[in-house]
C-alpha cells in the first residue's frame, strides 16, 4: 500500500511508513487521494489547502505544491505523473494497491455480495484492519476536517455496527463487548451501538448492568436532545424487566442514529469536491504543473 489516509496520511516506503508532516502539500495530498480516479477541480483544492482565505497567489502556489509533491513522490520511488495535471484540475489514479480507501470500499463492497455471514464478517473485519487511528490526523485543512473526516468515519462506524449485528447473531457476545463498550463512550447519541451493547450485556446474563447502560443513555439523550431512547431500546428495557429471552439478533427497525450537534450526518460513497461538479473538472483554472 503506498498510500494511507485511514488513520495519519502517511506513504509506505518498503518495511517503514511514514507520517507526512502538517503542510500545504500534505493538504493536497489529501483532497485529491480522496478522490481516487477523479479529477479534482482547482477550486476545490484551493478550499482545500487555504480554507476560506487563499491568496490572490493562490494558483501559482498550488502548481508550486504540485512540484513539491512530486519531489517526495521522486523519494519513496513513486512517479512524477502518479499526479497529472487535466482540464480543470489534477487528478491520482489510485486503486486497491496504492491506496487504503480503495481497498477498504472494495472489501465492504465484496463483503455485500458476499454468500454466507462467514465470509461477510471476514471481509468486514479485513476492512476494519485498514484503519489506524483518525483520518487525517496530520492534515491541517479546515476544510477536509469539517466535511471529509466526518464522512470517512461514518463509513468506518457503518462496517462496525454490521460486524457487531453479525457476531451477535453468532451468539459471539463476549468478543464484542470491547469493541462495543469503546464504541459507546466515543459516539453516545448513536442509538445502535448502545442497544448492540445492552443486547451483548443481557445475552451473557448481566442483566443489572445491562439495564444501567439504558438508564444511562435514557438520560443522557433527555438531558443533551431532549428526546426518548427509538423503539430498539425500548423494547430491549422491557424485555430486561421481564427477564424475556431475546429471539435472534437482528438488526432492529428504527434504531437509525440519532442528529446531534457532535454527530455529523450520514453520508455515502466518496467525498464529492464542493463546486466539482461531482468529482469532474470544471472551468475555473486547469492544473499546469
Amino acid at each position: 500500500m503506498r498510500f494511507q489516509l485511514l488513520g495519519p496520511l502517511s506513504i509506505a516506503h518498503g518495511p517503514e511508513t511514514v507520517v507526512l508532516k502538517p503542510s500545504k502539500p500534505t493538504s493536497l495530498l489529501a483532497a485529491l487521494l480522496l478522490h481516487p480516479g477523479a479529477v479534482v477541480s482547482t477550486g476545490y483544492l484551493l478550499r482545500a489547502v487555504w480554507d476560506e482565505e487563499p491568496p490572490a497567489t493562490a494558483r501559482a502556489a498550488l502548481q508550486t505544491c504540485v512540484l513539491r509533491l512530486r519531489r517526495l513522490f521522486a523519494k519513496y520511488g513513486i512517479s512524477a505523473t502518479t499526479i497529472e495535471a487535466v482540464p480543470g484540475g489534477y487528478r491520482m489514479r489510485n486503486d486497491t494497491e496504492t491506496l487504503d480507501l480503495v481497498l477498504f470500499r472494495l472489501l465492504t463492497a465484496q463483503a455485500r455480495a458476499a454468500a454466507g455471514t462467514d465470509e461477510e464478517l471476514y471481509r468486514l473485519r479485513e476492512a476494519l484492519s485498514l484503519w489506524h487511528g483518525q483520518p487525517l490526523a496530520n492534515v491541517a485543512s479546515r476544510m477536509l476536517q469539517r466535511d471529509a473526516v466526518p464522512a470517512l468515519e461514518q463509513e468506518r462506524l457503518r462496517v462496525l455496527e454490521r460486524v457487531c449485528d453479525l457476531e451477535l447473531a453468532a451468539g459471539n457476545c463476549h468478543q464484542v463487548l470491547v469493541d462495543l463498550y469503546e464504541s459507546t463512550r466515543r459516539y453516545p447519541v448513536r442509538e445502535r451501538f448502545t442497544e448492540q451493547l445492552i443486547e451483548a450485556l443481557y445475552r451473557t446474563g448481566r442483566q443489572a448492568e445491562a439495564l444501567a447502560e439504558y438508564r444511562t443513555v435514557r438520560d443522557r439523550l433527555r438531558e443533551e436532545l431532549g428526546v426518548d431512547p427509538g423503539p430498539g431500546l425500548r423494547r430491549l428495557e422491557l424485555a430486561i424487566l421481564r427477564a424475556e429471552e431475546l429471539g435472534p439478533a437482528v438488526r432492529g427497525e428504527g434504531t437509525a442514529e440519532l442528529p446531534s450537534r457532535q454527530d455529523p450526518a450520514a453520508v455515502t460513497g466518496a467525498v464529492a469536491p464542493r463546486g466539482s461538479g461531482a468529482g469532474a473538472g470544471h472551468p475555473g483554472g486547469a492544473g499546469t504543473a
